[in-house]
């Protein structure tokens, strides 16, 4: 056991609730005071998207040289299917990152004094789009696969070692980007149980929905990078 590990992912986890979370805090409230609408939100959408990517690229070049900065349950889960963990660290990684993340969003109930939104995921009412459970199981799922794919294609490769953290934090960008409108976009299940264990209510009801999917999107994930795409890429010259 590496516990060196394991606080690494915590503080990484957290690093990604504080700053993406609070960010979406922050975002709405500049918003909502300040009337605005239409293509501020827009703006909004982008700033959030570009928190999230860079809380990445923050955590991965301070705590990714200890634990390779997974900070995703959905992750690690792919990282073990691929054979890269081990089921020992598997569920050090998992207890770490939800810690991290329920102390994060702690911070957030802190720093605003308030635990009414903590940039928590939702499906239904709690969506803009008011998107339906099965739409918000299949967003959530997809958008974890490619976002597994990416951070297990990546990594695998020597040469972008260097820039790894970089990819997959404009990929995450991306992703939030795409799913926001639709659930708030979690493919994360440590990142959406935090804020929604200290939030309550239907968020806390819904975050069955945003652990399940991500582990689904993640595992299918591996499966496809280990059986189809790694020979292809690995045992090239």
């Amino acid at each position: 056991m590496n516990i060196r590990k394991y606080i690494a992912e915590f503080i990484g986890t957290a690093i990604l609730v504080t700053v993406g979370c609070g960010t979406v805090i922050g975002s709405t409230a500049l918003t909502g005071a300040l009337g605005l609408k239409g293509s501020a939100l827009a703006i909004s959408s982008v700033v959030i998207a570009i928190a999230f990517g860079m809380s990445i690229v923050i955590a991965a070049y301070s705590v990714g040289n200890v634990s390779g900065a997974h900070l995703n349950p959905a992750v690690s889960l792919g990282m073990l299917i691929d054979g890269r963990l081990s089921v020992a660290d598997f569920i050090g990684y998992v207890v770490a990152q939800f810690l991290g993340a329920i102390a994060a969003a702690g911070l957030l109930v802190a720093f605003t004094g308030s635990n009414a939104s903590l940039g928590a995921n939702g499906f239904g009412d709690a969506s803009a789009m008011h998107t339906g459970m099965g739409t918000a199981f299949l967003v959530e799922s997809v958008l974890t696969f490619f976002f597994v794919l990416v951070i297990l294609g990546v990594t695998a490769k020597p040469e972008f070692s260097k820039i790894a953290g970089l990819i997959i934090g404009l990929s995450l960008t991306a992703i939030v980007l795409i799913g926001l409108p639709f659930t708030g976009t979690g493919v994360n299940p440590a990142r959406s149980f935090g804020p929604a264990l200290l939030a309550g209510g239907e968020s806390l009801a819904q975050v069955w929905l945003f652990i399940v999917a991500p582990l689904v999107g993640g595992a299918v994930a591996a499966l496809v990078h280990r059986f189809v795409l790694a020979p292809a890429y690995l045992t090239k010259d």
